[in-house]
């Protein structure tokens, strides 16, 4: 399997694990009263699924995109510095004709 692969798959995993954390954290500090409302509601499983869910797929977005900007090198002299440019700007002439002007 190619290691681009792997990578992605772990830290695909690694945001699925770091979700179930926080969603565990929301309903053990009972943000919003949300344990409340999952545990007397019948839909409060799909509710606490769902919100696994959606949180794993944006956190293993965003481990994904950490670990690859991680992979940069270091020694990269390519980049430019943040002093400005002198820019000269030149004028243009532009003839305007004198003539009568057809109405359409």
């Amino acid at each position: 399997m190619p290691k681009l692969i792997r990578l992605y798959i772990r830290q695909v995993i690694l945001g699925f694990v770091i979700s179930a954390g926080f969603v565990a954290m929301i309903l053990w500090f009972n943000v919003a009263n949300l344990w409340h409302l999952v545990t007397h509601d019948p839909a409060g499983p799909l509710a606490v699924g769902l919100l696994w869910l959606f949180n794993g797929i944006v956190f293993s977005g965003v481990q994904f995109g950490i670990s690859i900007m991680r992979l940069a090198e270091d020694d990269d002299d390519s980049g430019g510095t943040r002093a400005p440019e002198a820019v000269e700007y030149a004028t243009v002439p532009a003839r305007a004709d004198d003539g009568p002007r057809r109405r359409l």
